[in-house]
């Protein structure tokens, strides 16, 4: 069969095959594991420079929000202001011009009626 020798040699080279194999994971375990450090110091980089400016924009967001929900309110009083001027003068012209303002009333009320009896036309025809 074989010769003591061949197997002592062939043993050699599995040992020393089985202990580069070792050294080749170790390696690798090593490679990974400073590749995993340095990622979690960067993404621990990152929270710390990101934390800020997500705050910062969260208090940027905050702010709009509330100066349009002020810009809103202002507009809805505005309006709301001249709604009332409005109905004031229409009120004191009421008053001061009766007989005008229920012609006004009247043309108006006609001019409606044949608008509506129009869109209604047109919309029986479809």
């Amino acid at each position: 069969m074989y010769p003591e020798n061949t197997l002592a040699s062939q043993d050699n080279l599995v040992d020393q095959a089985a202990h580069s194999a070792d050294q080749t994971i170790r390696a690798t375990q090593n490679v990974a594991n400073k590749a995993l450090d340095s990622l979690a110091g960067s993404v621990q980089e990152i929270r710390q420079h990101a934390a800020p400016m997500l705050n910062r924009a969260v208090d940027q967001t905050s702010a709009m929000a509330h100066r349009g929900m002020d810009a809103v309110r202002d507009g809805s009083n505005q309006l709301r202001e001249h709604a009332h001027r409005a109905s004031d003068g229409t009120r004191n012209y009421i008053k001061e011009e009766p007989l005008k303002s229920m012609l006004y009333a009247a043309a108006a009320g006609a001019a409606l009626m044949v608008l509506l009896r129009v869109a209604a036309g047109s919309y029986r025809r479809h």
